[in-house]
């Protein structure tokens, strides 16, 4: 669809079909009389008339009738009404661990099996998971719509936090955000989740609406605490920031890659702080223990509460091709009235 001269034009292919004037015009040319003398001597001298002069119009008039009915058919219209429309949305932070123990393969599944070599695509970690899952979250699959309406950040965190996207409603840059994440080096490895926490509720607070959530993801202990966990509640709690935690993984032990081969290793985790935090901003704690649960957890938090967003749409329309509709008619009609009497052709 195209707009021109404040008209919008849905169907502007079948202009294409305003080409054919020209063989309309030859083929009503072609159709003229003809009558046979034995002699020119027969005819009457005197040259030309007007009726010969404008013997072209009724020909001329088939090919604008062509045209006309090309526009027609494109369905030229105009907003005539307008109307309120609102879309479901929210501001949406996922802050998610990148630390060294989000390489345990306690969240694979059989399309992801855990194996110490695998491809980007078929990667079997806590942190492979949690990408597949989100990226449905956002696009929509596996039982989940998508949140099209919805700007949504991404924040990363190990010893640091780092904004991977801001608040966006180019879902796709955003994907690939979350795509690109990877795991924290060892001089940057740990779990800061205040500093996590605290910086997800920023960006949150970046896009105006009514909603602002965080979903923090983490599968061990608070053990970096450059910024306290408590303030950044507490900084949650005054923005007004309901923050949705979940813990991801086993709780007392997950298979790593070891040399080469897969290990069992007995792990940390905690889960108190991750019901403080949610208790405290009004959210709620999850627990995925394995790659269905991720999915269902995230199928839970689609059905946060949304907030309003307004839009104007058109809700009704003028339409003009019956206007064409009839101009092309009548050009038809003109043409054969025209034919046979003022510009009559002898058969």
């Amino acid at each position: 669809m195209i707009t021109l001269f404040n008209t919008e034009w849905p169907h502007p292919a079948f202009i294409a079909l305003a080409l054919f004037a020209p063989l309309a015009y030859w083929w009503s040319a072609r159709s003229s009389g003809r009558v046979v003398f034995s002699s020119l001597r027969a005819l009457p001298a005197g040259g030309t008339t007007w009726r010969t002069e404008l013997a072209w119009v009724p020909d001329a008039m088939m090919a604008m009738a062509v045209v006309a009915f090309a526009i027609a058919l494109v369905g030229p219209r105009r907003g005539d009404q307008s109307a309120r429309v609102h879309e479901d949305g929210i501001g949406i932070v996922m802050a998610v661990d990148v630390s060294g123990s989000m390489h345990a393969m306690d969240l694979a599944d059989s399309k992801h099996p855990a194996q110490c070599e695998y491809t980007p695509d078929r990667d079997p970690t806590r942190l492979g998971a949690v990408k597949r899952v989100f990226e449905h979250f956002v696009m929509g699959g596996k039982d989940l719509d998508g949140r099209p309406d919805d700007a949504i950040g991404l924040v990363a965190f190990a010893h640091y936090a780092d904004t991977r996207s801001p608040l966006t409603l180019d879902h796709g840059n955003l994907i690939s955000a979350m795509r690109q994440l990877d795991f924290a080096t060892r001089e940057d490895d740990g779990t800061a989740i205040g500093a996590g926490l605290e910086l997800a509720v920023q960006r949150v607070l970046d896009f105006k609406t009514r909603s602002k959530i965080v979903v923090l993801l983490t599968d061990g202990d608070s053990n970096v605490h450059d910024i306290d966990e408590d303030t950044a509640i507490d900084d949650a709690v005054k923005a007004g920031v309901k923050v949705y935690t979940i813990g991801a993984g086993t709780k007392e032990r997950a298979k790593f890659c070891v040399d080469g081969n897969l290990t069992s290793v007995s792990i940390q985790f905690d889960d108190a702080l991750l019901r403080k935090i949610a208790d405290k901003t009004g959210g709620q704690y999850f627990r995925a223990e394995d790659a269905a649960g991720l999915s269902k957890i995230y199928a839970q938090i689609d059905k946060l509460e949304r907030t309003k967003i307004e839009e104007m749409r058109f809700t009704e329309y003028r339409q003009f091709y019956p206007w064409f509709v009839a101009i092309g008619l009548g050009l038809v009609v003109l043409a054969n009235l025209l034919r046979g009497t003022l510009l009559r052709r002898l058969p």
